[in-house]
């Protein structure tokens, strides 16, 4: 037990030693949360559209005001003929044209209907999509507040109601993918090394001839690494909470002790990693490139899973981000536990479970 002790304290004591690591470890996360957690985004604010106002009455200057109050939107010129629309689309001055027809007001009033044309860029279908949903919900609003008085026989009136993330804060929905993304690629990458820096440094010799059995220098890379990745976790769901606003409607026990079973899967996964590679460089590259695609692909952090042919939908339950993301989602948003993600913890469970005995296993065949 105490050559064990030693083992974790030197592993402590060379990792504290190297300052790349630590930069990996703590610096990478931060920027990576903090940027991604602005960065992307599906929501859309201060938009420059332009506006083609044939009629230049009182109406359409109440929907112009509507529009201009409204933080989606900048009104970044106002045009006077149709023809120059392809020249502010040309230029990338606008997002979009709100284009007023000739007596819009007298029309609303007379035949109880005018006609706005909005015309999108949509060189990005989905932001153009998104404006039009935006500026359709604004004219919506300002009719409903005009016809308030108003009575129709037999309207049917649909009522939407948003659970869980009522406004629609894309925040929500990539925090927690961002979140996973930084635990596992930092943890699998850190330990992916630890094994294959040994050999490179030539101190493999020692470890094979000393009295530690395969489990204990497996336990051993891991256990430092732990330590330092609850850290990790706690400094970035700090960051979520805190910088982005993301709630936690759930047990913030629960939420620590899922997110240790994440690092202890990404670690095991790691050091899997480092078993199986002979330098570092290709342990790095096997844990950048073949864990960053698949995580960010297939684990429905952007993607629906739902959505893909079946066989990715097969290949997905093999991503431990996947099952993790509906961990953090279900605690921190729906405020659900372990009664409802049972099945998701038993997955992390038994993936770590398999990774450390096919580590062991990989590294009894390289004492042989």
């Amino acid at each position: 037990m105490k050559r064990f002790i030693g083992f974790i304290k030197k592993e402590f004591y060379h990792i504290l030693r190297d300052k790349r690591s630590l930069f990996i470890l703590f610096g990478m996360p931060i920027v990576q949360i903090m940027l991604f957690g602005f960065a992307i985004t599906n929501e859309i604010n201060n938009v420059d559209i332009a506006i083609l106002d044939h009629s230049k009455d009182a109406t359409t200057q109440e929907i112009i005001n509507k529009i201009a109050a409204s933080k989606h939107f900048s009104i970044k010129q106002v045009i006077e003929k149709e023809s120059d629309m392809a020249s502010v689309f040309q230029k990338g001055q606008v997002k979009a044209v709100l284009n007023f027809e000739k007596k819009f007001s007298k029309n609303l009033i007379k035949d109880n209907h005018a006609k706005v044309q909005l015309v999108t860029d949509a060189t990005d279908p989905n932001t153009a999509n998104t404006i039009s949903n935006f500026i359709n919900a604004i004219l919506q609003n300002y009719l409903k507040e005009q016809n308030k008085n108003i009575t129709v026989s037999h309207q049917v009136i649909p009522q939407t109601r948003m659970v869980y993330n009522p406004e629609l804060k894309s925040v929500y929905m990539f925090v927690p993918g961002v979140m996973t993304i930084i635990l596992m690629l930092v943890s699998a990458m850190m330990t992916s090394i630890s094994i294959t820096r040994e050999k490179e440094l030539g101190t493999m010799e020692i470890l094979l001839v000393s009295p530690l059995k395969p489990f204990q220098v497996i336990l051993g890379k891991v256990f430092p690494y732990i330590f330092l990745s609850i850290i990790n976790a706690v400094i970035v769901i700090v960051l979520s909470v805190f910088i982005f606003k993301m709630p936690v409607q759930g047990s913030l026990f629960l939420l620590g002790l899922e997110s240790v079973l994440f690092i202890i899967t990404s670690l095991a996964l790691g050091i899997l990693i480092s078993t199986i590679s002979a330098t570092q460089q290709t342990a790095m590259m096997i844990s950048l490139m073949g864990l960053m695609l698949p995580v960010i692909l297939l684990s429905g952090f952007i993607f629906p899973i739902t959505s893909m042919p079946l066989p990715l939908q097969v290949i997905s339950n093999i991503i431990p981000a996947k099952w993790f993301i509906t961990i953090i989602k279900g605690i921190m948003l729906k405020g659900v536990g372990l009664q409802y993600l049972w099945k998701e913890t038993l997955v992390l469970l038994g993936m770590t479970v398999f990774f450390i005995a096919l580590s062991v296993k990989k590294y009894k065949i390289r004492l042989e």
